[in-house]
């Protein structure tokens, strides 16, 4: 896989301060893309399985580590040695080997004081960069293990290899991180705790200690921060859950004489990081030096814990506002609920920022979007802006932090393209097409099947579909419709909009009025159908005085339909509102009395499953709904009153019905409350994961 720091062969040639000054344009670029995950990342605080606790049931571990890198680190480490001795901490100092001359003396005057020494490779580069000759240089390694009595290493600047660290005789490797997007090899090991590596025969191996504070290098250099600050929000998280608060320091980069350098931190930034544990944590944490934790570890949970489960990281990409798109939230809330690192790219609206982090979800906001194209030119113009910038956001995340698996959404069908280099870099492709883009765009522009651009849209969906690795279609009809005309039946599975029940669920009303109140919520597009919706009210106003319809939602139909409120005089009764994150709309939804379903029977609109249908049914709300060719095939009588497409009369009627009789309504709700048991989320969801897990396995294979 190509990477960036296959580039070090570059870095003699650069002068230190550009260097330094490169990193921390490149870092400025990695801290906003790691919100969420560093410093802290939520997932990480999973203890191992049987999990006892530390030492004298002390609250957490605490392991100071010293990486000294250059002559002058090691000229200061006795500075920094004494400094720990008289707040009452010890540490280990590792050592590059032939870096840099190292004197006897300052290892046995370390060793004598109660420091331990470890290695740090033979020189400061890469180990592993020549996999083939590794055992070469783990001998070498070795003889310096042993002449140092050390039983611990560290790799230069994080890189890892677990499995060729085998060739060392070391009982612990501490060149893993929790989570750490700065560094060459940026992938986190996803776990404050250490754990047991073994090797592929289990005859031997050795613990890790991933550190899980920042290192001092990057707070203070890099990130150029002025305070202690993010130390001391990392470790009291770490003390909350349990685990172990291991950090770096070097003392290369410590400025123990106060002469301003762009390469040194003022000294007392790390003397009062010391003084904040003993003072706030004082006899609650075990101070080890990484060889006492690594014994520990290995007397206790040798074969019981291993290297933890990797972490898939997958990207949901989609030109949809993610906060009120059930259908991407769902999938991206089960993923990061079950560990998964899962990063979303969609649209911005006026009231959202570019970046938030939802639930453990990463949501990037590349576009603003004004739903209000008259024009497929306009529509065709948005759309293929987000496709270049949604291509240039993707590839360069995934080059960072390589993803498993990318899920894009449709509308429009050619977004799959943007991961096209992720996908020749390995990673796994699902399209999941939420409208059927053909017919959607005779709906929308009121083109029709035999014209040129309809046919120029089945191309483009087949080319689309043979880029990708599985499609996921949201209806049944549409499944027959794809398998038909663009895609092999063992490559498609219908997904439908499942609930979430964890958001649509019975709850009790919050309203104390008088009034009956109808609710659509969802896309103005013509072909859902709310002109016929308004018109229905309209009749049945004077009939029904107690009643209202709420309309939360916008589209390329706003304007119309306000002013056909206007026009009907409907102001104080028909009222069209802003759309809502999804768990607030449903507490609105939650409140109505009846929900209004109106679309359209033509091409598209007919065969488009409405997710409002069983949302609504899951909170137990009765629903009027058109009797279109979709909705007959999932629902009857029972669940639904039913109205005739397009036919205002008809809809009117069914208002009235529903308004005048309490008992239909009750019934209606019971009987589809039964309905919706087979049709939540939680049932389905296990479908989704084995598509997602299977896709990746195939990658790996």
């Amino acid at each position: 896989m190509f990477s960036w720091t296959n580039l070090t062969f570059l870095k003699p040639l650069i002068p230190r301060i550009l260097q330094i000054k490169f990193r921390r344009a490149l870092a400025k670029k990695a801290y906003l893309s790691a919100r969420g995950t560093w410093p802290i990342d939520p997932k990480s605080s999973k203890p191992p399985d049987g999990w006892k606790g530390w030492p004298d049931n002390k609250k957490f571990a605490l392991v100071i580590t010293h990486d000294v890198d250059t002559a002058e680190g090691h000229d200061q480490c006795m500075q920094l040695a004494e400094m720990e001795k008289r707040h009452g901490f010890r540490s280990s100092f590792n050592f590059v080997a032939e870096d840099y001359k190292i004197s006897d003396r300052l290892i046995n005057d370390l060793r004598s004081d109660g420091f331990e020494i470890g290695s740090h490779s033979i020189r400061h580069k890469n180990p592993f960069k020549s996999p083939d000759k590794f055992p070469a240089l783990a001998s070498q390694i070795n003889h310096y293990l042993k002449e140092w009595d050390a039983v611990g290493f560290r790799s230069p600047s994080m890189y890892h290899n677990m499995d060729l660290l085998h060739h060392l005789n070391i009982e612990y490797d501490a060149s893993t991180f929790d989570t750490d997007p700065f560094e060459p090899q940026p992938d986190g090991i996803g776990t404050i705790f250490p754990f047991w590596v073994k090797d592929q025969n289990n005859h031997k191996g050795y613990v890790e200690l991933p550190y899980t504070l920042p290192q001092d290098f990057l707070l203070f250099i890099i990130l150029q921060q002025k305070n202690i600050e993010i130390w001391k929000k990392k470790l009291d998280w770490i003390a909350e859950n349990g685990g172990m608060a291991l950090f770096i320091i070097h003392p290369d980069y410590m400025n123990f004489n106060n002469k301003p350098h762009y390469e040194k931190y003022p000294a007392h930034y790390y003397e009062d990081f010391l003084n904040y544990i003993k003072t706030k944590y004082e006899g609650q944490y075990w101070h080890a030096l990484p060889k006492d934790v690594a014994r520990f570890w290995s007397a206790n949970y040798k074969g019981k814990t291993i290297l933890p489960a990797k972490r898939k990281h997958i990207c949901m990409l989609a030109y949809s506002f993610y906060e009120s798109d059930n259908r991407i939230t769902r999938y991206a809330d089960a993923l990061a609920q079950r560990g998964d690192t899962v990063d979303v790219i969609a649209l911005r609206s006026q009231d959202t920022t570019e970046y938030e982090n939802i639930k453990n979800v990463n949501v990037y906001r590349i576009q603003k979007r004004m739903i209000n194209e008259k024009h497929k030119i306009t529509y065709l113009y948005r759309l293929t802006a987000f496709l270049f910038r949604s291509s240039l956001f993707i590839t360069h995340r995934h080059f960072k932090y390589p993803y498993d698996l990318i899920h894009v959404h449709s509308v429009p069908d050619f977004e799959v393209f943007a991961a096209l280099l992720p996908k020749l870099n390995g990673a796994k492709i699902i399209l999941d097409i939420h409208d059927i883009v053909p017919e959607f765009y005779a709906s929308k522009f009121s083109g029709g099947k035999d014209s040129l651009f309809f046919k120029a849209l089945v191309k483009i969906e087949q080319l689309s579909i043979k880029f990708s690795d599985h499609v996921i279609i949201s209806n049944h009809l549409w499944h027959k419709t794809l398998t038909n005309r663009s895609v092999e039946k063992d490559k498609c599975t219908a997904v439908m909009n499942y609930p979430d029940e964890s958001i649509f669920y019975q709850r009790p009303k919050t309203r104390a009025d008088n009034k009956f109140i109808m609710l659509y919520p969802g896309t103005l597009g013509w072909h859902q159908g709310l002109d016929i919706a308004i018109k229905a009210f309209a009749k049945i106003k004077d009939r029904a005085e107690q009643a209202e319809f709420h309309i939360y939602g916008r589209g390329t139909e706003t304007d119309n339909l306000e002013k056909l409120i206007v026009d009907l005089k409907l102001m104080d009764r028909v009222f069209i509102k802003d759309p809502m994150p999804i768990d607030q709309i449903a507490e609105v939804m939650a409140n109505a009395d009846l929900g209004i379903i109106p679309k359209k029977n033509d091409p598209f609109g007919g065969e488009a499953f409405s997710t409002k249908t069983l949302e609504f049914m899951s909170l137990g709300i009765p629903i009027v709904l058109s009797k279109t060719k979709i909705d007959q095939y999932y629902f009857n009588d029972s669940v639904v009153k039913f109205f005739i497409p397009d036919n205002v009369d008809d809809l009117a009627d069914a208002m009235l019905t529903m308004i005048e009789n309490r008992e239909l309504r009750e019934t209606l709700r019971n009987s589809a409350l039964h309905f919706v048991e087979d049709y939540r989320w939680s049932k389905r969801k296990n479908e989704y994961f084995d598509l997602v897990d299977s896709l990746i396995r195939q990658r790996k294979s």
